[in-house]
């Protein structure tokens, strides 16, 4: 096959949240705030219930074993402890979505990057019940031919199977595939699976390293 980006690359599969949106830090952060929970407590709680069920309930929620409910209930329970009551954490995804935005520089890159003939596949770690929300955000199955969502395979980044189960999708080599996340940790899982990465730090410096690793045009 013809590489259509140049440099053997066929493929683009990128992240969801934190790439293609503003960083979900600063959604995390709105929710701390309106929840009135400090930061550490979050970590704690979420430690807590770990240890106290083998996996992280992040984990398994996003790896689709637990309803959002049911995740929030086990957080708030492990949360009245080290606030001395027990918190409402109802309005956590809607004031989570509220803070995050569309990444437009690098969403109008993957148009881009689809427009000159590369195949153009989504990874996301997500939430079930979060589907409609973050899917209304941007044009995903304009873009995109495939979407991996963990919370509908049953497992997660930094999971090999995730990757493998991704590039069975994709159909293509995985080294003429290129991997772009904002989490290193599953950019390292991305070349385990055989694929080339960009750790997604900022827009200039992803972009830079997307073109590059692609043999695009510095300027498009």
């Amino acid at each position: 096959m013809t590489e259509p980006g140049g440099n053997g690359i066929e493929a683009i599969v990128s992240d969801f949240g934190g790439v293609l949106t503003t960083p979900l830090l600063g959604s995390f952060e709105r929710v701390q705030e309106e929840i009135k929970i400090p930061a550490e407590y979050l970590g704690q709680a979420l430690r807590a219930a770990a240890e106290e069920r083998g996996d992280n309930p992040l984990f398994e929620l996003e790896r689709g074993e637990m309803e959002e409910s049911e995740f929030l209930e086990l957080l708030s329970i492990n949360l009245e402890p080290l606030l001395g009551h027990r918190p409402h954490l109802h309005r956590f995804r809607e004031v989570y979505f509220d803070a995050l935005d569309p990444n437009e520089p690098m969403i109008e890159l993957m148009r881009e990057l689809k427009a000159s003939g590369l195949k153009m596949a989504m990874l996301t770690n997500n939430v079930r019940e979060w589907e409609p929300l973050w899917r209304s955000m941007m044009p995903v199955d304009e873009i995109f031919e495939e979407v991996v969502d963990s919370a509908f395979v049953g497992c997660r980044k930094p999971e090999g199977r995730i990757y493998r189960l991704t590039l069975e999708r994709v159909g293509i080599a995985p080294k003429a595939c290129l991997f772009i996340d904002d989490l290193e940790v599953n950019c390292e899982g991305a070349e385990k699976a055989g694929m080339k990465a960009v750790h997604f730090r900022d827009n200039e410096q992803a972009i830079a390293e997307i073109r590059t690793a692609v043999g695009a045009p510095a300027g498009g």
